[in-house]
């Protein structure tokens, strides 16, 4: 063990989680670039906090200028907020036209939750059976992906969210079945009194291992969710900011126009800021209601951090250069998906890709594992997701280029090459 793990385990302590048997200590990273302790380089496959790269000139350059200028909260006048708050707005649907600022996506999403309970006068959440949204009480009571103290509350009920490329079952079927399960929830909620105030979902199920949904299905939930009173809140911290390279927004990928929506991590390049965008009759609602306001969110220092990501992915194209790069590496993936007999499926959409492991029909954690440590072996970042941890996890910056794309590919190609079954 290293001094400097010695040292973390001994302030931090040793239940925050490392990638790796062995842990990469980073000192540096530019655009898509790390560079560790040893002065060896790594290409970075995996983060989606520094959206439009790491240490983006256009970014650190607003964000210092800013700083030397002025930071300040909302209860002043401020045109940088206002303008930034406009350009965000402006790349939603013309419904969606009104923006709560905030510092985390953990702070977001408890923000869009107390506001459907207030309007709702319900308490009832709904929520994919293995997910993960914040790090809040009141998010951590409906945490299924990742073990909390808390436990699950009792005004929550999950849903098994399907996948038909592991689903014996017809589309139609899946369908009808898990509509069936989300009707059952909603009765379970209103029968103990809890009504539904809202329903929770990463519309990419991104932490669920990015299933194939039938067809239906998304508009299928809203339908119910709202019929039963409730609000749809979209949670776009994984799935946003032109991560599909089709939709600025996951929702917009599914055919889905959500009650609120979260935005955290991309938002600001790794700066901590976050939002909830909502409609006017919404805000309008809330308000009066509620002296909102929280000093750190909305700062002028924020509102420079958030325009120049906007203006990098217009600038750069950087949606449309997800779309292409997606493309492209999603036929390499399917080709390894069909050369290799562990892979069961390659799945994503724009630079948000993964393959499904499995032997004999069973999850394959294990193989997925060898091939995140040989990846690194070889100087590229990746991870793994799903229930099972069996669903290799490729998200990488936006600002990956197609210089790099043929290095993170040759690479996994030679890992997936080294797998021992």
């Amino acid at each position: 063990m290293t001094d400097l793990l010695i040292r973390r385990h001994a302030t931090l302590g040793p239940y925050s989680p490392l990638f790796y048997d062995e842990p990469l200590e980073f000192v540096s990273a530019k655009g898509v670039w790390f560079t560790d302790v040893h002065g060896q380089r790594y290409l970075d496959g995996y983060n989606n906090v520094p959206h439009v790269g790491h240490a983006n000139d256009r970014v650190v350059d607003a964000l210092c200028e800013q700083a030397r200028t002025l930071n300040v909260h909302t209860r002043y006048l401020n045109a940088r907020v206002v303008d930034y708050a406009e350009a965000l707005l402006g790349t939603f649907e013309d419904r969606l036209e009104r923006v709560f600022f905030g510092n985390s996506g953990s702070e977001a999403n408890e923000l869009a939750l107390r506001i459907s309970r207030q309007l709702t006068g319900a308490t009832g959440l709904i929520v994919s059976d293995f997910s993960y949204h914040g790090t809040t009480i009141a998010l951590a009571e409906m945490t299924t992906g990742l073990k909390t103290q808390e436990g699950l509350g009792p005004h929550v009920r999950t849903l098994r969210i399907p996948d038909l490329d592991t689903d014996e079952r017809s589309a139609d079927e899946v369908l009808a079945a898990t509509l069936d399960d989300l009707d059952a929830a909603i009765a379970s909620l209103q029968e103990a009194g809890f009504g539904v105030s809202a329903c929770l979902f990463d519309w990419l199920f991104s932490t669920e291992g990015m299933p194939r949904l039938p067809e239906g299905l998304v508009t299928g939930i809203a339908d119910r969710v709202r019929a039963a009173g409730g609000m749809v809140i979209a949670d776009e911290v994984q799935s946003g900011f032109g991560r599909t390279g089709t939709h600025m927004w996951g929702y917009q990928r599914v055919g889905l126009v959500p009650d609120l929506v979260t935005l955290g991590k991309p938002i600001g390049n790794g700066h901590p800021m976050s939002a909830v965008i909502t409609t006017a009759e919404v805000m309008d609602a809330f308000g009066p209601r509620n002296e909102f306001f929280n000093t750190f969110a909305g700062n002028p220092v924020s509102a420079a951090v958030g325009q120049a990501v906007l203006e990098e992915m217009a600038e750069k194209e950087l949606m449309e250069r997800a779309r292409d790069l997606g493309t492209e590496a999603k036929v390499r993936l399917e080709e390894y998906a069909d050369r290799f007999d562990f892979i069961r499926t390659a799945r994503g959409a724009g630079m948000f890709l993964g393959l499904d492991f499995a032997v004999d029909g069973t999850p394959a954690p294990d193989l997925t594992k060898q091939v995140v440590e040989a990846m690194k072996a070889k100087h590229v970042v990746i991870s793994r997701i799903g229930r099972d941890d069996n669903v290799l996890k490729v998200r990488p910056p936006l600002a990956f280029s197609a210089a790099e794309l043929p290095l993170l590919l040759d690479a996994l190609g030679e890992s997936l090459d080294e797998v021992e079954v």
